[in-house]
């Protein structure tokens, strides 16, 4: 008899987050006889909680295309509601609504935290005997999920994305900065990166032969500000200007913190940013060049635009959700699908699976051997992993009207069958 089937993200979205739901999504189409009705948990966790549950198999094969080039989390929403140990009233009621709507097979996409959240589903299901199956599925800008020999996960679906994004950003700031530079010789711009620094590392293919006067500082890198500053007036003695790439994470000392609901800081809530403090203290220093120094922050725009869309990343999102399927109906409970890189120079990937336990609350850092001697550039050896992740061509984006056609789904939701309930973190 067919089962029903939650799928649910939660965590910071990607371009790419979308295409993974719909290789979910069709891929539990073509098992009619042991996948029922699919549904979404709107807003992550959280719907699942609330019994917010949308109705993902009476969508049009339309919208659920469309799902392809639309970025972001906009089609069911995400969440940053973490399932911790004492909330038993939590796991109660995940098992209440998963049995009230005849559910066997619950994917939860998203990061390290997300990992952990459909671990501990997939352990809730093992200790109290439920017929159900927990899978993962992998999603993240930072490149953070795994581990460090990369063989739990090569990467993960996100990441080649705002690693092209950032190619061409810093493609584009150098122009302008040429053309600029006798009033702004030092261009600081900020990249998305808490503690790990893939992110930013990624803006050196837009120069791999290293021709622009472009400094790049991973928060793994160790480098203070002062160090930073020197770094810089050296660049200006030599070039006349400099690009500055920094991660969010790098150390400016107090940022007055703001934490997001994962006790993660968040840096494009607090209350000095990093790169406005690194304008501020070159400017106050004093620059070896006429003019000053300026900065930027980019923001969300690099998990959500289409348009920078690696097209290699959205093949693997949506080849990663279909693996998910396929590992849920053979492999069974507590499993996370995976992509990992074959062996030679030419780029290929195989889809596995991991035990979610292993992946769940991992971390891992931007390898010490891929940052430079000077810790202020990446090695050769990172512009060979990175490269093949961003594709070559654009992703061909639907319009109408000139403005994007992206998926709209209908509000369906299941009818509920159980009291109202307030999650009991809130």
């Amino acid at each position: 008899m067919a089962k029903n089937v939650i799928v649910a993200q939660s965590g910071g979205p990607t371009p790419v987050i979308n295409n993974s739901l719909r290789g979910i999504v069709e891929a539990c189409r073509m098992f009619p006889d042991k996948l029922g009705k699919v549904y979404a948990g709107w807003h992550g966790i959280e719907g699942v909680l609330k019994e917010e549950l949308l109705d993902l198999s009476s969508q049009s094969e339309e919208e659920i295309s469309l799902l392809r080039t639309t970025p972001a989390a906009g089609s069911i929403g995400t969440c940053r509601y973490k399932l911790k140990d004492h909330q038993t009233k939590d796991f109660d009621r995940v098992i209440d609504v998963l049995k009230a709507h005849d559910v066997g097979y619950f994917f939860y996409i998203g990061g390290n935290d997300s990992q952990h959240t459909a671990f501990k589903v997939s352990e809730l299901a093992r200790e109290r005997g439920l017929d159900l199956v927990a899978t993962g599925v992998p999603k993240t800008i930072d490149n953070d999920v795994g581990d460090s020999e990369f063989k739990l996960i090569d990467h993960t679906p996100g990441y080649g994305s705002v690693a092209r994004y950032w190619s061409h950003i810093i493609q584009n700031a150098n122009e302008e900065n040429m053309g600029s530079s006798p009033a702004d010789p030092v261009l600081v711009i900020q990249a998305m990166g808490r503690k790990i620094g893939y992110i930013p590392a990624a803006a050196r293919l837009a120069d791999p032969e290293r021709k622009m006067p472009l400094q790049i500082y991973l928060t793994e890198a160790g480098l203070n500000m002062e160090q930073l500053a020197d770094n810089v007036n050296e660049q200006l003695k030599q070039d006349g200007r400099c690009i500055v790439v920094v991660s969010e994470g790098f150390d400016i000392g107090d940022l007055g913190e703001v934490k997001d609901a994962f006790g993660h800081t968040s840096f494009g809530a607090s209350k000095m940013s990093v790169y406005q403090s690194i304008v501020n203290y070159l400017n106050e220093k004093g620059i070896n060049a006429r003019g000053a120094a300026r900065g930027q922050v980019m923001g969300t725009d690099q998990r959500d635009t289409m348009i920078y869309a690696s097209s290699i990343d959205l093949d693997e999102a949506y080849k990663v959700g279909q693996k998910a399927v396929e590992i849920a109906l053979n492999e069974g409970n507590g499993w996370m699908a995976t992509i990992l890189r074959e062996p030679g120079f030419i780029y290929n990937v195989k889809y596995d699976k991991v035990p979610l336990e292993k992946v769940a609350l991992s971390e891992r850092f931007f390898p010490k051997e891929w940052i430079s001697q000077s810790g202020t550039d990446v090695t050769d050896d990172f512009i060979s992993y990175v490269k093949p992740l961003i594709g070559e061509d654009w992703v061909s984006v639907p319009l109408i009207g000139g403005i994007q056609r992206f998926a709209r789904l209908k509000p369906l939701f299941a009818g509920k069958k159980l009291p109202d309930y307030i999650p009991q973190a809130f």
